[in-house]
């Protein structure tokens, strides 16, 4: 792992100097070494590799090759079967009944069967476990039941959207392991860093800060991968990512530096993939703030959104790579809908908004994370900037690895230490339900990801009415009228929806993306 380090250096050093590094580096790595590895160099280590902690789609999609869950997003964003392959409400919508793949084992030998979704599902729905993106199922089931080896059956509390149920079952939280590794009493029941899956790859090796590897699954039950390993290797700064693309010692990365993308796709060495997203970056407001108490106040929260030039850090810092927020969700989500007030950039009503508040002079922290998002630390250096032109002090942005800066931010309020700390969301599948939770006080943490701790009685009531929602026009006003108030209310700083650019080698095919933000290098193979 030194070695790996030292040559990253090299790289960077070499294309600091060259200014044109990859005009023939992609050739360095032989045609059988590509057939035996595909490296992927990403921006954050994983916090977790348990499915059911999962909070981060960069490392989601890793667990992804591993772990398969019942129902799978397409290319197209569509829910499909995966380990099931179908399924059947019931007319009155209390249960819904699991067709499931036969034939299939884990990678230690346990068959797959209905006993195995069994020990899942019942382990992610016990109230005991850590499942921040479980969502409203886990609260609408009241058993899973065995109907023979090939069927399960979830009996429910109360009826949920079909949408919500599928989509719910199709992320990797509800990843399926072998119940060998998370039987009750045992500590992979609570934490499980060594996912056992049905997936077309094993997990061979996690060198924490370094680098995830995966071992093709010579026994899968579908199409064999191409690539016997892939190496996701932990590289925190854009700029080395680059490198090691056009230098050929990565042949995929995410997030390159954004003001690179025009001679990156000049360079004939590489690919560009700028896939769509439905990714929300933002500021969470701690609104139930006990250190700074005037974040308390809709009148402050809707201040420092005026106070954002988002068109301007759009165009200048993220270079066009995001389109600035016109609502709480992203477009590509249903239920979305554009607000009949978006926050233009106005220092002026701002600074006005902040003195009527008595917030003139007001000091917050701010945290912000390297390397997760599109130019993430180099934005927050903008937004605080613009809080500090009227008349916000602020202290950062400060910064830390992803799971240090997961493990910060994701804590109950009374133990919150910042006032505003970016981040960004992306629906595990295009459904305003997973989204919303953000606006849920019932998903703040330890039980899930609300960290702006935001609680408006009527959005919830729209949020859980939306969820059982059987008509879809009627859902997606809900989500409208939900949107609205929240946007007023202002629990975060709205920034953008940004996109997502994937460079890859020109070597290899078949690498893609799904509309969830999610890069897919599963059946990625020599060009």
């Amino acid at each position: 792992m030194a070695r790996r380090r030292g040559i990253f250096g090299i790289v960077v050093l070499a294309c600091t100097i060259a200014a044109a590094c990859g005009s023939s580096g992609a050739n360095v790595t032989s045609t059988s070494h590509q057939t035996n590895m595909l490296t992927v160099a990403i921006g954050v280590d994983p916090d977790t590799l348990d499915p059911m902690r999962q909070t981060t789609t960069t490392v989601s999609n890793v667990v992804q090759m591993v772990v398969e869950s019942l129902a799978t997003v397409d290319q197209s964003g569509k829910v499909q079967p995966d380990l099931a392959t179908g399924w059947q409400e019931a007319a009155d919508a209390m249960s819904w009944t699991f067709a499931l793949r036969t034939g299939v084992v884990f990678t230690d030998g346990t068959a797959f069967d209905a006993a195995a979704v069994k020990a899942n599902l019942d382990r992610t729905f016990d109230p005991k476990s850590v499942c921040p993106s479980c969502g409203v199922l886990s609260r609408s089931v009241r058993s899973v039941d065995v109907v023979d080896p090939a069927h399960v059956r979830l009996t429910m509390l109360q009826p949920l959207a079909a949408d919500v149920v599928l989509g719910l079952l199709s992320t990797a939280t509800y990843g399926i392991l072998s119940p060998r590794m998370i039987q009750a009493g045992q500590p992979g029941y609570v934490r499980q860093e060594k996912p056992v899956g049905t997936g077309p790859y094993i997990l061979k090796e996690r060198v924490p800060g370094n680098h995830v590897t995966l071992l093709r699954n010579e026994d899968y039950w579908g199409r064999p991968p191409a690539y016997r390993e892939q190496v996701f290797e932990i590289v925190p700064d854009a700029t080395t990512r680059e490198a090691l693309v056009r230098s050929g010692q990565a042949q995929v990365i995410m997030l390159p530096p954004i003001s690179d993308l025009p001679s990156l796709r000049q360079d004939p060495t590489v690919k560009v993939l700028l896939a769509p997203g439905d990714r929300t970056v933002f500021f969470a407001i701690n609104t139930a703030d006990s250190q700074q108490p005037l974040m308390r106040n809709p009148q402050v929260r809707q201040a420092l959104n005026l106070a954002i030039n988002r068109d301007a850090i759009v165009k200048s810092t993220l270079f066009g790579a995001a389109d600035p927020a016109q609502s709480v969700l992203a477009p590509s989500l249903f239920g979305y809908c554009t607000v009949p007030n978006p926050y233009p950039y106005d220092p002026d009503t701002a600074r006005s908004m902040l003195q009527k508040a008595g917030a003139t002079g007001m000091t917050v922290s701010l945290l912000a994370p390297t390397g997760r998002y599109v130019q993430d630390f180099q934005a927050a250096q903008n937004v605080a900037n613009d809080l500090r032109a009227v008349g916000v002090n602020v202290n950062g942005p400060r910064t830390m690895d992803w799971p240090s800066y997961v493990a910060t931010i994701d804590v109950a309020p009374a133990k919150a230490t910042t006032d505003l700390h970016m981040l960004g969301y992306a629906a595990g599948f295009l459904d305003a339900s997973q989204a919303m939770s953000q606006f849920d006080p019932g998903q703040m943490p330890p039980k899930g990801l609300e960290t702006s701790y935001y609680d408006n009685p009527t959005v919830t009531a729209l949020l859980q009415k939306a969820a059982i929602e059987p008509n879809r026009d009627a859902r997606a006003q809900e989500y409208c009228d939900a949107e609205k108030l929240i946007w007023n209310d202002a629990p975060w700083i709205f920034l953008w929806v940004e996109k997502f650019p994937i460079v890859y080698s020109s070597q290899v095919t078949g690498v893609g993306s799904i509309p969830n933000e999610s890069y897919y290098t599963v059946y990625a193979h020599p060009a």
